[in-house]
């Protein structure tokens, strides 16, 4: 059985909305949305691949805060190993660059975007937890 593919995924909460960006029809679980982020590479910590992807995909810096949830799931086709963490912007506007769209959303309106299998468990603790308080502070 091949290794599960490590994949780091920012939680990105500005003013009590949470980022989430579509992927490309084309893509692995094409259109479906999900948290921005990618592939760690060799050598590389989960946090520096969040920096890394985040100035890839959308073109703005981040801060990564504390890790928000760790998980495994394993598609038909590979199995990924998740982890997410709470983090805030600190410059640049976000655009969609490496993905098909993006949007800030509501927590009450999560339900309304399908995620990949994989982000159930986690819809499910963001569901439980109150957004405003969840955005890193500057100092971290």
């Amino acid at each position: 059985m091949e290794a599960p593919i490590d994949v780091s995924a920012a939680l990105i909460f500005q003013d009590g909305r949470l980022l989430i960006t579509r992927r490309h029809a084309h893509s692995h679980l094409g259109g479906l949305w999900e948290f921005p982020g990618g592939k760690r590479e060799p050598g590389e910590t989960f946090e520096q691949c969040l920096v890394r992807e985040i100035r890839e995909e959308l073109g703005i810096e981040i801060a990564v805060g504390t890790l928000f949830s760790e998980l495994t799931h394993a598609y038909r086709e590979r199995t990924v190993h998740l982890k997410f963490f709470a983090c805030r912007r600190t410059a640049g506007e976000p655009k969609p660059i490496g993905c098909a769209e993006l949007k800030w959303v509501r927590k009450d309106k999560l339900a309304d975007y399908k995620f990949p299998e994989a982000d159930a468990r986690l819809l499910e603790q963001l569901a439980a937890c109150n957004f405003a308080q969840m955005e890193p502070q500057a100092n971290t």
